[in-house]
């Protein structure tokens, strides 16, 4: 029976802050207690019309929030307890939500259409709640039905097909769904609400209609159904119409052919003269066909599609009208568009587009842009200019060197002065289409740039001069900094040219990045990415003593900040951002100067006081400085070697507290690739630390509450601590195989059709086999016999991978090569392994076709590490 918590509601949302803590006590007191009476208690609240709105409102949440959480391990938790609950209790629960889809309130009609949707996502896939679609349809199929149930049903369906996969159900109810969706948007008989509804509970199914799009009568149906919505008087409407359009664009490009002429209508008409929120859809329909035409041209094929994907060339088709409708688009900006990063406007999502077609369709694009650039360049209105130049940036991306090269060579010196023009907007496009030039356009390594002796002084005094103008402009030209370096990175001796230019490059960065008119410090952090790719691109020899010098003015500066006075959380948050950015700079520092033999000396030097600076800084406890400061550390114990292990007895807490931080666990997980880089520093000096690392590192794959992806890194760091400490890892082999031996049976039943789940189960197997190939080596001059009775699963485990229809190359990688490391380490004891699985023979035939040079290097060391076994 339901307890009455309508007072524990309302307390609950109470201004007095006391009556509000005790109301929520008493109710996580209630739920603790009795999860499946207090689940029932708020189905109950939310579907009664009698009851206030504001409690029924919160009844919503908290059944909701019972039910899904953001962070994976809590909802499986939330899983488990709802599985838990009696059938009967859940029955009721479910009966009283379907009720509230007919409720007079909207509020409790939403709610109860979201809470039914987490239901589904837990029971539709195991086969549990089979009425719920057929109740919902009957919902929409009896004669008397309100039309404000319609509305909710149709909402609910949407809101299920968003939760569920496309293999959840069979295709009788798949049907049924979208005739009740496709009716629902008949304007003949339903409200706008219902419509609405409708189209965008047609969207979420979209996934679902695989088989009806491959028949041409009901693909007609579906598709004349849309067309017609997206000319609704309503434009909500309209907008959900073509969010249809875009999915179907990307999901059925193969079928749209019959249909092209009256999209490019509809979208043609909508992107003229309809409402923004309407054409700014109609626009990325055309992104989303570039999007899948530049798939085909990449790979050959679409994502998840066959081989057999065609080509349609729709781009190539409808470009002459297509740029000219992009190119109005530029000249629609607004005054603001630049101070706002959220603003997403009808002129950027046509220089988006404008800039996918250029991808698209290569050289063809040029002709038709250049008459606008040249046509408004030069305009007194700053709209003219400003689009001039960003349709310019936009084409720099697709069309061939020899096309670009001499528009781009004739135009840079335009560009330098546009960086003077006395419009910001105008500034703010010139300096991203600079930055453009330079990433596309200037790469002295492959023999072509715009970037010549004679002009590079030119560029840099203008950026230099540029840096120093308003925050938005600024930031821009960070980037054109960031990637007119990055050119000259393996230029060889044209990387010379930029030297002279760095120690100002560097001064006015460091200026930059300590300007207080940037807002929330976009400005400081593109300033010292730029600094850390002018440092990481610069030529090593000639600038070592401008990089040590700028270490210690980075290090002063971090002296400084830890020193700095702390009053309020935001002030905090400032002080480790900036404590991020400084540790960042250092790390690339140490990684450029130990780089080579002749500036290593240098960062050794340095390390006593890099390291005494990073342990005050983890005193200071920000997970991002924690971050950014457990890499440098990792780049230090690489550069220092067995010199490093002075600095342990200080750090191994600060490493055990990164191990231990399973809330913030990108900590934790940089934490375990920084104890793999101190194990291969350290050898076996990292012993006396073995124990306590491997405790944590055992109890942290045995965790539910560690997110899943720090697990991988873990097993990848059991090799970097045997190969680190040799024979003495024996006591550690039972273990750390077992849970290599679970990881490898959970890989082999993993679901591959959820993309997300794919990739972390490759970094699994990546990860496992590298740490068996750190063992095995670990092992291989001393005690390779321990690992003589795992041989057997470790090869069953190499043909589950290699008979996966989709692999990873980096997964073939890691099993190729441990294949190897087995014959290597553990020699003649392997030749009736290697006999005995003739997979071996094919799986490295298919590895030696490879065109990855690496792969094949691989294979062909295995290849003959085997023949030595077989032999």
């Amino acid at each position: 029976m339901a307890m009455e918590i309508t007072q524990f509601l309302l307390a609950a949302q109470s201004p007095d802050a006391n009556i509000r803590t005790q109301a929520e006590a008493s109710l996580r007191q209630f739920q603790e207690q009795s999860l499946p009476l207090f689940l029932l208690s708020l189905s109950v609240e939310l579907a009664n019309n009698e009851k206030p709105l504001e409690s029924r409102r919160l009844a919503g949440i908290v059944l909701k929030n019972s039910l899904d959480a953001k962070d994976s391990v809590r909802k499986e938790h939330l899983v488990q307890q709802w599985m838990a609950i009696e059938i009967s209790m859940k029955a009721q629960i479910k009966d009283l939500l379907l009720r509230t889809l007919g409720s007079s309130a909207s509020e409790a009609r939403h709610t109860s259409a979201q809470v039914i949707a987490k239901v589904a996502s837990i029971e539709i896939p195991r086969k549990q709640w089979p009425e719920l679609i057929g109740s919902l349809l009957k919902n929409m199929t009896q004669q008397d039905s309100p039309a404000a149930l319609k509305q909710a049903t149709l909402e609910t369906l949407g809101y299920v097909c968003e939760e569920i996969s496309h293999q959840d159900l069979v295709q009788d109810e798949v049907n049924s769904v979208l005739t009740a969706v496709v009716q629902g948007m008949n304007l003949a008989e339903h409200s706008c609400e219902v419509r609405l509804a409708a189209t965008k509970a047609l969207y979420n199914a979209l996934d679902f209609a695989q088989t009806n799009f491959e028949n041409d009568m009901e693909r007609n149906y579906i598709m004349k159904v849309v067309c017609e919505t997206a000319i609704s008087k309503e434009a909500d409407i309209r907008q959900a119409a073509f969010e249809c359009l875009v999915s179907i664009a990307s999901t059925y490009y193969d079928v749209l052919e019959p249909y092209m002429q009256t999209l490019f209508q509809l979208t043609s008409n909508a992107v003229k003269g309809d409402e923004e929120s309407v054409a700014l859809q109609a626009i990325e329909f055309w992104s989303s066909i570039c999007d899948e035409e530049i798939e085909l041209q990449e790979y050959g094929t679409l994502e998840g599609g066959d081989s057999g994907s065609t080509h349609s060339r729709f781009i190539e088709k409808a470009l002459p009208y297509l740029v000219p409708l992009l190119l109005d688009t530029l000249l629609k900006q607004e005054e603001d568009q630049d101070q706002d990063d959220s603003i997403w406007n009808i002129s950027m999502s046509g220089g988006t587009c404008l800039g996918l077609v250029a991808r698209t369709v290569g050289d063809s694009v040029v002709k038709l842009v250049m008459p606008f650039v040249e046509g408004n360049i030069l305009k007194p209105d700053w709209h003219c200019r400003e689009a001039a130049t960003y349709a310019f940036g936009s084409i720099l991306e697709g069309p061939s060197l020899e096309t670009l090269g001499p528009l781009v060579s004739n135009g840079l010196d335009f560009l330098l002065n546009a960086m003077r023009d006395e419009n910001n907007h105008v500034k703010d496009t010139t300096a991203w289409a600079l930055s453009r030039i330079f990433e596309f356009l200037h790469c002295p390594a492959s023999g072509f740039s715009v970037v010549s002796p004679e002009n590079l002084e030119r560029i840099v005094t203008v950026l230099l001069e540029s840096i120093n103008d308003a925050p938005n402009v600024a930031e821009k030209v960070c980037g054109a900094i960031y990637y007119l370096a990055q050119g000259y990175e393996d230029a060889g001796t044209n990387s010379s040219l930029l030297t002279q230019y760095i120690p100002r490059i560097i001064s006015e960065l460091l200026k930059t990045a300590e300007r207080s008119d940037g807002s929330d410090s976009k400005i400081r952090t593109s300033a010292y990415e730029t600094l850390n790719e002018v440092v990481r691109s610069s030529n090593i020899v000639e600038t070592s003593q401008i990089i040590l010098e700028l270490l210690k003015s980075v290090l002063h500066k971090l002296g400084q900040t830890i020193d700095l006075q702390i009053v309020s959380s935001d002030d905090r948050e400032k002080q480790g951002d900036l404590q991020a950015s400084l540790c960042a700079v250092i790390q690339v520092i140490v990684q450029k100067l130990s780089s080579t033999d002749e500036t290593k000396p240098s960062i050794l030097q340095a390390a006593d006081t890099i390291m005494f600076l990073f342990l005050r800084v983890f005193a200071c406890r920000r997970s991002t400085v924690h971050e950014e400061a457990m890499l440098a550390i990792g780049a230090l114990a690489h550069a220092s070697g067995p010199e490093f292990e002075k600095y342990m007895p200080e750090l191994y807490k600060y490493l055990e507290m990164g191990l231990q931080n399973f809330e913030e666990y990108e900590v934790c997980a940089i934490t375990v690739g920084v104890i793999g880089d101190i194990c291969r520093a350290l050898e076996d000096k990292v012993l006396p630390y073995c124990d306590g690392i491997m405790n944590h590192l055992v109890r942290n794959l045995q965790s539910a509450e560690l997110h899943r992806s720090v697990k991988p890194p873990i097993f990848a760091c059991f090799g970097d601590v045997a190969l680190g400490i040799g024979e003495q890892f024996s006591k550690y082999v039972e273990p750390t195989v077992a849970m290599m031996r679970s990881a490898a049976e959970v890989c082999a039943q993993m679901d591959n059709s959820d993309e997300e789940l794919m990739d972390y189960g490759n970094q699994l197997k990546r990860s496992i086999f590298e740490a068996y190939s750190g063992i095995l080596q670990g092992f291989k001059d001393s005690k390779p016999e321990l690992m003589l009775p795992h041989a057997g699963h470790l090869f069953q485990f190499i043909e589950v991978v290699f008979r996966e229809k989709y692999r990873d190359e980096s997964v073939t990688k890691a099993a190729v090569a441990v294949m190897g490391d087995l014959a290597d380490a553990l020699g003649p004891n392997t030749k009736i392994l290697f006999k005995d699985n003739a997979f071996c023979i094919q799986f490295l035939g298919e590895c030696l076709q490879s065109d990855d040079e690496h792969l094949k290097e691989t294979a062909n060391w295995t290849q003959v590490m085997i023949a030595r076994v077989v032999s």
